[in-house]
């Protein structure tokens, strides 16, 4: 750990939610690979910068072409690239943005240390479950990922290779049969029922 460091604090979160008129959350989709999380994630944040809300969308491929670009795909480096991601959207929440975090984040433990990390700063943490079932994401495979995983080109591949631990409590499940406005829009009503947004 670094030392000789110190936090400098500046304006508190508080005082930006009343300055931004807004409050700052993470909205964090988990599902397998081409379960649609960042396609929802794009309508939704689409939908809430056209209701002049600041939003940004933390897609899991993105993030790996500069943050993460140094970690590979194996339980430890998956484990790295999720605490990162936490730690960002958390600074992204604290600025008064409603942060879309998009990644398959597979492990249970690491979306908890997530939550609990907004919990301790006393930030919303709305966990997305995008609940489509392993044979219709490999219907889907835009990338062609499933095809190679299942050839033995990838290794380590979440739900071929290795595990994806679904979540047990979402406040939000979302499920293949609805469309990508559809899960938006479902998403987009529970931040206002709750009263995150108005």
């Amino acid at each position: 750990m670094a030392t000789n460091i110190t936090w400098h604090s500046g304006l508190t979160h508080e005082e930006r939610v009343a300055l931004r008129k807004q409050v700052g959350l993470t909205v964090w989709f988990t599902g397998l690979s081409a379960s649609g999380k960042s396609t929802i994630a794009v309508a939704l944040e689409q939908y809430l910068l056209q209701q002049g809300l600041a939003a940004y969308r933390l897609d899991g491929d993105n993030i790996r072409f500069g943050l993460n670009k140094d970690l590979a795909f194996g339980p430890k480096d998956r484990e790295e690239n999720i605490r990162r991601i936490g730690e960002v959207a958390a600074l992204f929440a604290d600025s008064a943005t409603i942060a879309l975090t998009a990644f398959i984040s597979p492990y249970r433990e690491d979306r908890d240390r997530a939550r609990e990390l907004h919990r301790g700063k006393g930030l919303p943490f709305i966990e997305v479950f995008v609940d489509t079932p392993l044979e219709v994401a490999e219907q889907r495979d835009p990338k062609g990922l499933y095809k190679k995983a299942r050839a033995g080109e990838i290794t380590e591949f979440t739900g071929i290779s290795a595990p994806y631990e679904a979540p047990v409590d979402p406040e939000i499940r979302l499920t293949h049969e609805l469309t990508v406005e559809q899960s938006a829009a479902k998403v987009y009503e529970y931040l206002k029922q709750k009263g995150y947004i108005a």
